[in-house]
């Protein structure tokens, strides 16, 4: 996280607003929800997770069993069956 002086982006009369409440301290304004992206969804890592998972679905259907799963993904038994049955594509 990067820091801004107020001054230079806010204008004369907001600046006199906050410091109706806060003089001297650092502030952290919040991006919009719009904004806000998913875990992982700038770095690519959610869409690794969600192919991984996609393809740990597919061998379950396909005959593979847990224990398999398991040893192949480096995975926990826990962690598997939450995949391979949740109703999430």
């Amino acid at each position: 996280m990067s820091y801004v002086k107020a001054t230079s982006v806010l204008p004369e009369e907001l600046m006199k607003e906050i410091q109706k409440y806060v003089q001297g301290e650092t502030v952290y304004i919040p991006k919009p929800k719009a904004a806000h992206s998913e875990w992982g969804a700038r770095s690519g890592t959610r869409k690794i997770l969600d192919e991984r998972n996609v393809s740990i679905k597919q061998s379950f259907k396909n005959g593979a069993t847990i224990d398999q799963l398991v040893e192949e993904y480096y995975l926990s038994a826990e962690t598997i069956k939450k995949i391979v049955y949740s109703r999430k594509s």
